[in-house]
């Protein structure tokens, strides 16, 4: 018997249906049913609908605050792994002419991101501390008569820390991205006069959009759903919404983490459609 396109087609994706719908859509199904259950206090959920949970979200300046210091934190990450990405990845594919030693350097630069994310975390604490080897080292060459304080347990730390960890997945795909400029192009735009930086304004960049796009959507995703890094690196001293979910579910309190839970995700998926706007991200998937 032969089947039809539609239940061939059905059959290729029923695979990732399976898992999509235990594994994704129920979870956010439930965590919506809760947001607008009310609660007991004790962690039972009471089936009554209501919208409390997500007006305290609005607000309620305490969240307020905490969806501030989460956009901090992604913006300014965002922006420093996106400097050191694109010209990290610019010199290994336009300025190392061995192809052999640029995948190399490349590689080279994965390394660190072997091992676990916490280790490299904690890594920074001996050389941020005002014992820390930059403090002592700044102290000893006369630079400074103090140990600097903001060097760690401060905002600066959780952006040190955050770049720290996320700087590859900016630099994998604005790399992927340039390894597949035609050079012919570069050096056409030379003969006809074109500095470097109407090279890299006109050609490289507008033709790296895509993985500075992919990039931007691990970065932002993975510092909005974290709050590890900011709870260590700050010391207590600043918080972030996912840090309140936990916080939350801890004292039983699923139904206001839920609300936020789903205000977040509304936040992301904004944010990520807004990027998948200014590319074709199927492009450097498929490519």
């Amino acid at each position: 018997m032969r089947l039809s396109k539609p239940v061939v087609s059905w059959l290729y994706v029923a695979p990732l249906v399976l898992v999509l719908i235990p594994f994704f859509v129920v979870p956010i199904v439930v965590v919506l049913i809760a947001s607008v259950f009310d609660t007991d206090g004790f962690g039972g959920l009471i089936p009554t609908f209501t919208l409390s949970n997500y007006l305290n979200v609005f607000t309620s300046t305490l969240t307020f605050n905490l969806y501030y210091e989460t956009i901090k934190f992604t913006v300014l990450t965002w922006i420093f792994t996106l400097l050191l990405g694109f010209f990290i990845a610019y010199y290994l594919v336009f300025h190392v002419k061995n192809q052999l030693l640029a995948i190399g350097l490349f590689l080279l630069c994965t390394v660190p991101f072997w091992t676990s994310n916490i280790i490299r975390m904690i890594s920074w604490i001996p050389l941020l501390g005002k014992e820390g080897l930059i403090n002592t080292a700044l102290i000893k060459i006369g630079l400074i008569h103090e140990p600097l304080g903001f060097l760690l347990y401060s905002s600066f730390a959780v952006v040190v820390a955050y770049v720290h960890q996320l700087t590859i997945f900016m630099i994998v795909p604005i790399f992927n991205s340039m390894v597949r400029i035609d050079k012919r192009v570069i050096e056409a735009a030379v003969d006809a006069g074109a500095s470097r930086f109407d090279i890299l304004r006109l050609i490289v960049i507008p033709l790296s959009k895509s993985g500075i796009a992919l990039g931007t959507i691990f970065v932002v995703a993975i510092v909005m759903g974290d709050f590890f890094v900011t709870k260590v690196m700050s010391g207590g001293g600043s918080a972030s919404v996912v840090g309140a979910f936990y916080e939350d579910i801890g004292v039983l309190q699923y139904p206001g983490a839920a609300a936020s839970a789903v205000v977040l995700t509304v936040i992301l998926m904004t944010s990520v459609a807004l990027i998948l706007r200014t590319v074709d991200i199927r492009k450097e998937i498929t490519s």
